[in-house]
């Protein structure tokens, strides 16, 4: 039975690229850098693979970038309100900025979502007035990050029992048990 939520999440999951207003389109992305700090923010869904790697895009000056490669290990918390459904992963994250990933990927972007990885300071810089950013005109700093899942935790809030399981990556399998909600 267990199976049937598995597959609930890969359907979920995968419905992000086709329906843009899915809730788990915007996820929060948590990262702990050598400051052993929690970050939390929201990122975009951009991908998501066969076996449920996951991908977004991100400028690689940004403080996540950094603290993905001071730490890989990653969680993730998404959320669909309609169907009172959590998902949470935890995983490890891989930036990507190598020259055939940017080219494939880069072109897919508009003109407005290109210039968000175009500005001349990098993102979280301190700046006297939010109009004072400055862009540049052919260099970018676009990267994508993907994340690669060993661990989900599947709670869905329903009556008359909350249901809540988790499933951990062992080899290439999905084990899973039933968790306390």
């Amino acid at each position: 039975m267990a199976a049937n939520y598995l597959d609930e999440i890969r359907e979920e999951l995968h419905k992000v690229t086709t329906e843009k207003d899915h809730p788990f389109r915007l996820f929060t992305l948590a990262t702990v850098g050598l400051d052993q700090v929690a970050r939390l923010r929201t990122v975009v869904l951009r991908e998501v693979s066969g076996n449920l790697k996951l991908t977004f895009y991100t400028d690689k000056r940004s403080k996540k970038i950094t603290h993905i490669k001071e730490n890989k290990k990653v969680s993730l918390l998404l959320y669909h309100p309609t169907k009172l459904l959590q998902l949470k992963i935890e995983g490890t994250a891989n930036c990507r900025d190598d020259d055939a990933t940017k080219e494939k990927y880069w072109g897919t972007l508009d003109s407005y979502a290109k210039k968000q990885y175009t500005t001349s300071r990098s993102p979280g810089s301190k700046l006297t007035d939010p109009r004072d950013i400055t862009y540049l005109n052919q260099e970018h700093h676009f990267c994508l990050v993907e994340i690669t899942p060993h661990k989900m935790e599947y709670l869905k809030l329903s009556r008359p029992h909350h249901i809540r399981v988790r499933f951990s990556k062992v080899g290439t399998e999905w084990e899973n048990e039933y968790l306390v909600p």
